[in-house]
């Protein structure tokens, strides 16, 4: 008896040193890039970008496989995140472009329940003041506005130095800084010392990097490093293909490797001041993208090019998986299984309630309207997500990257195209065709029509924007 006594007082002290204990109200860093293609991290299979921080992070938490965008642009997407809404429902793109003032933000849920919340870097959800960071939950802004990409990555911020990238709107909140300094080392700075004044309760960070999004500017050491790494690379076949406008075939631009680099480092920053806080064990971390890698142009077009995102389909600005699938690894401690991962169908929309419920906060349904929380998954519970995910692209960009207008329904493993200003539909298996090669839309009429009839109804139901020739 005295025996099993003291083999039981030694798994406990074993467990209580080597798993965190649930925290009933923990911090949560939702840590979001922007432009950054489903492939585009070591532990995603990219041969080329380094990324150990991820790496590190997907080893201690739960990577999604199967995690959407919800929508392959910028702004839709992120309105899906601040509102648990597909951006159809308030006719984003098309009848607007922006996220009106009304809504009652993720970041106003996390507040109403106690949180100091902070907010840096990309915010693009706003025309007016009434639309920004400050006025929309968030007790700290730094450097969320209008803007959707720096004038330059290196200070100052607002004056462009690459000749084929124009200056956007002003980057507030940064106009003081150091000759050199680059934005997304200062954004981290601007993150840790928030979270080095909040230790004593909860809080959310919402840390929207304008990384890896164009200009493509990097660190030259950095640039040096993997230009060197690239001439021992081999490459088969050509750059560049002509399908889905111009698609581009390889991960080769040393420049975003280098950006990405920086990224990651960031987010070893962020972990290791939450490690020295003593808060790692106490806090949520969320990463993903905002949608697919810019791996697409027009035909016609020379726009530079970051990355490649094969073996999907696509990028950037298209419904296929390149555009819309994106990395996504959560950490919960106490909770989620070190190195678990998951082909749970997870889109935007579904983060609000899922960080309401990580927090220990009670959910807002009225408001959330298409999110479903993926808490169950990260409790390690054989879950999947419940109904259809929806995608509407009504403001196609053939010129720039090469999209044209469409809507999507995934249900299940199947997902059907309508390019409805062709009168074209496709259909693919995702779970036996993930890139989506074979269009078995005329093959499978059982599948494909009643599929159809439900996309219609639901841009019926939410009044989806359509641009009338």
């Amino acid at each position: 008896m005295k025996h099993r006594l003291s083999a039981l007082f030694s798994l406990l002290c074993v467990a209580s040193v080597g798993a965190a204990v649930r925290t009933e109200h923990p911090n949560v860093v939702f840590f979001l890039v922007d432009d950054m293609g489903w492939r585009d991290s070591t532990c995603y299979g990219s041969e080329l970008y380094e990324t150990p921080n991820l790496d590190r992070l997907a080893s201690e938490g739960v990577r999604f496989t199967q995690a959407y965008s919800s929508h392959p642009r910028c702004v839709p997407a992120r309105y899906s995140f601040m509102t648990g809404k597909f951006p159809a429902r308030d006719g984003i793109p098309g009848a607007s472009y922006n996220m009106d003032a009304g809504e009652f933000t993720l970041a106003e849920a996390m507040k109403a329940g106690g949180y100091a919340t902070f907010f840096a870097g990309k915010w693009h959800l706003q025309d007016t003041d009434d639309q920004a960071p400050e006025n929309q939950g968030f007790d700290i802004n730094i450097a969320g506005g209008h803007a959707g990409a720096p004038g330059s990555y290196f200070f100052p911020y607002t004056k462009a130095k690459n000749k084929n990238h124009k200056t956007e709107a002003p980057i507030r909140g940064l106009e003081d800084g150091v000759e050199g300094e680059y934005l997304t080392d200062r954004l981290t700075d601007e993150t840790i010392e928030f979270i080095e004044a909040n230790t004593d309760h909860p809080f959310l960070v919402y840390l929207s990097h304008y990384a890896v999004h164009t200009p493509l500017e990097a660190k030259p050491e950095l640039v040096a490093y993997y230009e060197n790494k690239l001439k021992k690379l081999d490459f088969d076949g050509p750059e560049y293909i002509e399908k889905d406008g111009t698609t581009k075939m390889r991960q080769d631009n040393a420049v975003y490797a280098a950006m990405v680099h920086s990224m990651d480092e960031s987010l070893g920053r962020v972990m290791e001041s939450l490690d020295k806080l003593g808060l790692a064990d106490e806090t949520v971390i969320v990463f993903t993208s905002d949608h697919g890698g810019l791996s697409n142009r027009g035909v016609n077009s020379q726009r530079p090019l970051a990355t490649s995102n094969l073996p999907l389909r696509a990028g950037k600005g298209h419904l296929y998986e390149g555009g819309i699938r994106v990395p996504m690894v959560v950490k919960w401690p106490g909770v989620t299984k070190a190195g678990a991962e998951t082909t749970r169908i997870v889109t935007g929309s579904d983060h609000y309630p899922s960080v309401l419920e990580m927090a220990g906060l009670p959910l807002r349904p009225q408001q959330h309207l298409d999110g479903i929380s993926y808490t169950d998954t990260l409790e390690g519970k054989d879950a999947a997500r419940s109904g259809p995910v929806f995608w509407h692209s009504p403001m196609g960009r053939p010129n720039q990257t090469g999209d044209t207008n469409s809507s999507v329904i995934r249900d299940g493993d199947w997902k059907l195209f309508e390019f409805f200003d062709e009168g074209r539909v496709e259909l693919y298996n995702i779970a036996a065709d993930p890139y989506e090669t074979t269009n078995l839309a005329t093959q499978r009429p059982d599948i494909s029509k009643p599929l159809l009839e439900q996309l219609h109804q639901w841009k019926q139901d939410v009044s989806a924007f359509i641009q009338h020739k």
